[in-house]
């Protein structure tokens, strides 16, 4: 077992590798196989199989391929970040940047000597020892600097969840996780509701109330209940608070729209 006291990196590091060629997760495997105290634990062909390998076998180390399809490294990070360190491995030199943000501890440009590959490890090794956590606040911050999504992952257990945004109908506060309304499940997410809204189209999201995200799309009607407050009643007879604050913002984006 895996020494994992205050001060003490993991005596074997445990490795998955994440790469969608399988010719460069060959490369890797060969230079690990000469590197000692090191495990290959998994082989992961997308990031989908990245986050089902963390979750399932607690790896100490990704390396993790940027450009993949299905979900790309990034979103990978997002989805595991606080458990297993990161280095990044790609052929891309324009994620550098983005990749140190994100507080990843190295990042290997394709194609890397052995030599580098053992530097990586031994960086990790010293971070692990360490105990340092990726905030995960950083990783969304950075993995899409100036865009709007056009999907929410959320991750349960083994499984990611993939919502488009225009399925979306509203989203929740709730303590230190967001409850997301798609499709009419509902889907927990570690994440803040303000983090939530900086990701999406302001033309489309409206926040309507602190706790409250609203997919204008899915609004029906604007009512007041016995009190004179406010409520939006969307397209299913669902009803949302609606602040004074959320109805100026609510006001304003109808009015732009018409």
């Amino acid at each position: 077992m895996n020494d994992t006291r205050a001060g003490a990196a993991p005596v074997t590091l445990r490795v998955a590798i994440v790469d969608d060629e399988a010719l460069a997760r060959a490369v890797v495997r060969e230079y690990l196989a000469a590197t000692p105290g090191v495990e290959i634990v998994a082989e992961c062909a997308n990031g989908f199989e990245a986050v089902k390998a963390v979750s399932e076998l607690k790896p100490d180390l990704l390396l993790l391929d940027v450009q993949m399809p299905k979900l790309d490294g990034f979103e990978v990070l997002d989805l595991v970040g606080r458990e297993v360190a990161v280095v990044f491995v790609t052929a891309y030199d324009e994620y550098a940047l983005r990749a140190f943000e994100v507080h990843a501890v190295d990042y290997l440009l394709k194609p890397f000597s052995a030599e580098r590959l053992q530097e990586a490890i031994g960086r990790v090794r010293a971070r692990l020892g360490k105990h340092e956590a990726m905030p995960v606040e950083a990783i969304r911050h950075a993995a899409r600097p100036g865009e709007t999504t056009t999907r929410v992952l959320v991750r349960d257990g083994a499984k990611v969840h993939v919502l488009p945004v225009g399925k979306i109908a509203f989203a929740q506060a709730q303590d230190d996780y967001i409850a997301i309304v798609c499709d009419g499940r509902e889907y927990l997410k570690e994440q803040t509701l303000g983090q939530l809204e900086a990701s999406l189209d302001p033309a489309t999201f409206v926040r309507i109330h602190r706790s409250y995200l609203l997919n204008i799309e899915y609004l029906a009607r604007l009512d007041l209940d016995e009190r004179e407050n406010r409520i939006a009643v969307l397209a299913d007879g669902k009803k949302l608070p609606v602040s004074r604050a959320g109805f100026t913002r609510l006001n304003e984006l109808l009015e732009g729209r018409s």
